[in-house]
């Protein structure tokens, strides 16, 4: 399964990368820290999942999510934010997320999804 990981903190994408690297079937192809540079390289990737945050500069994942659904392959997309609203958890599920998870109290339950789906890839 290939990963890109979208997210303005380096903290955050360290740890995701640190942590799905030694789960078998994952290959990160990507990461960006802003929402166009994020777009661009889910482009140029095409990965199988992509890990968004909602709150990047340039482009928050909101304003892309929609962009990345309409690819001609589009990836899995799971939003991992700090900011888990009702109003946000709706406009996610609206342009077509199809995972959400509270960053700050459900990541280790985003990265046993991950772990999960890397498990179904066929080789």
């Amino acid at each position: 399964m290939k990963l890109f990981v979208a997210d303005d903190s380096s903290m955050i994408r360290e740890r995701i990368v640190r942590m799905v690297t030694n789960t078998p079937n994952v290959q990160l192809v990507g990461e960006a820290a802003d929402g166009m540079e994020a777009l661009r390289g889910i482009r140029e990737t095409k990965p199988d999942l992509v890990i968004l945050d909602l709150k990047m500069p340039k482009a928050s994942g909101i304003e892309i999510l929609p962009l990345i659904k309409l690819l001609s392959t589009p990836p899995t997309v799971m939003v991992l934010t700090n900011y888990a609203t009702r109003h946000h958890r709706e406009a996610c599920a609206k342009f077509g997320a199809d995972y959400f998870f509270d960053k700050s109290t459900e990541l280790e339950k985003a990265l046993e999804l991950i772990e999960s789906l890397a498990g179904k890839e066929v080789l």
